[in-house]
């Protein structure tokens, strides 16, 4: 939430300007505008002292930010209120966030929400932004979504794009109005036509996936762009996506690695791992094992599963790095603890081998579950001969039928499948028809989890 007024003094003394009369309060303006603060002083503080609330608020402005006079957050409440009291909305606005910081005076959210109140009912659209904050998280006064939707609204209607956004936030969710991705856009595009970024990123975003519009790559592109041109590292990251796919774009694979490495350059862990790929592949950039390794640490070290698993298997293969089994161990328990399937199969694979840790088919059997849980096919078969032998899990046949008949509808048409349904029928000739029908009920019945 917004606190405290800060804005130029040349756009303060503008504002409401057309309203005063009075010549010497146009010439504070005049001097304000060249820079002659302490000019300004001296034609408002004699207005202020006789009462003219204009004045009063550009005095108080001027004690806020320093300009003139030396700064002093005491003098500027003074001043505002004086203002405020006389119904002078920006005063009003501005000693509301005076409270809201506890700046010049105790921090109080109700004294805050009480001027942000008497100003929004005048029309003020920041303050409406702010109550509508106010209202979202109930800081001084009762939460409600519903009323902060109709304060968002009174804003964003008025221009407000932040208000805009948070409007759109709350329709996406569903919170205070009835859930609705088309009115969510509505809002997004009108922030998204002031060029405000995150509306921007955002709306690509409903393109991309054909949330309350038509799926359209192009328009996610041209939406992403946008944003990822001031500088978005996530609309930066979407883009270099399309790029490397062709969706929406030509497929390049020399502007994916451009928009990648501008969001691997601000830290995004999704664009680093990307990039990474890209070296490790020789794809619009030259092939090199180590750049790729130096990209995938900095996405592993902020938690990325992606390139912990792609450090892992580096380690484990030996490929720009000394073939570590350790090391792979380590990284693919820290992709796998983050609901990775690939790197919990693979993290069974060590355990099954005994590779970089001691061997134990039972810490295997509860990796490969978990993978297989998410509907990973290699270790939906092997938690089923797990299971068929009786290793690191008691022997099950119908366990076993169940995961094999899952792996079989799972892998794709080939040799993977084809082994996958055999080894589910030789395991049900020693099955009754019993259990077969219970093994076939819980196939049937599974569903897969969502990472």
């Amino acid at each position: 939430m917004r606190r405290v007024v800060l804005v130029t003094l040349l756009a303060i003394a503008l504002a409401g300007l057309a309203g005063c009369q009075m010549p010497r309060f146009e010439t504070g303006v005049e001097a304000a505008g060249r820079g002659d603060y302490a000019a300004a002083v001296r034609v408002w503080r004699p207005l202020a002292e006789r009462g003219d609330a204009p004045s009063q608020y550009r005095l108080g402005a001027l004690y806020a930010q320093g300009n003139g006079v030396s700064l002093d957050s005491k003098e500027a409440a003074k001043w505002y209120r004086l203002a405020a009291e006389q119904g002078y909305a920006e005063a009003q606005y501005a000693l509301g966030g005076l409270y809201a910081e506890g700046e010049g005076v105790d921090t109080d959210a109700a004294e805050a929400a009480k001027w942000y109140l008497l100003a929004a009912e005048q029309g003020h659209a920041d303050a409406q932004y702010d109550l509508g904050e106010a209202r979202a998280k109930g800081e001084g006064v009762e939460a409600g979504y519903a009323a902060a939707v109709e304060w968002y609204r009174r804003a964003g209607t008025q221009g407000h794009a932040e208000a805009q956004i948070r409007l759109g936030a709350l329709y996406e969710k569903g919170l205070g109005v009835e859930q609705s991705y088309a009115e969510a856009s509505i809002w997004w595009r009108k922030a998204a036509a002031q060029g405000h970024a995150e509306a921007q990123a955002t709306l690509g975003a409903l393109y991309e996936k054909g949330l309350g519009v038509p799926q359209n790559y192009t328009e996610a592109a041209a939406w992403w762009r946008q944003a990822a041109e001031q500088g978005h590292a996530e609309a930066q990251t979407n883009l270099g996506y399309l790029y490397s796919r062709g969706l929406g774009v030509k497929r390049d694979y020399g502007a994916a690695a451009d928009w990648w490495r501008k969001a691997a350059f601000q830290g995004l862990p999704a664009a680093q791992s990307n990039l990474g790929v890209l070296f490790e592949q020789g794809r619009g950039v030259r092939q090199s094992y180590a750049e790729a390794i130096r990209w995938w640490e900095l996405a592993a070290t902020q938690d990325y599963p992606d390139a912990q698993h792609n450090l892992a298997y580096m380690y484990a293969n030996g490929q720009g790095v000394p073939k570590d089994y350790g090391e792979a161990v380590k990284w693919w328990r820290l992709a796998a603890q983050g609901n990775l399937p690939i790197a919990q199969h693979y993290l069974a694979v060590m355990h099954s081998k005994g590779q970089g840790v001691p061997q134990s088919h039972a810490e295997a059997a509860k990796w490969y579950r978990l993978a297989a849980e998410f509907g990973r096919a290699e270790s939906q078969l092997a938690l089923g001969i797990l299971y068929r032998n009786g290793r690191g899990v008691p022997g099950n046949r119908v366990q076993a039928h169940k995961w094999f008949n899952l792996a079989a509808a799972h892998f794709p048409p080939g040799e993977d499948r084809a082994n996958a349904a055999a080894r589910r029928d030789r395991v049900a000739r020693g099955m009754t028809a019993g259990q077969i029908a219970k093994a076939q009920r819980l196939a049937r019945e599974w569903r897969p989890k969502t990472p």
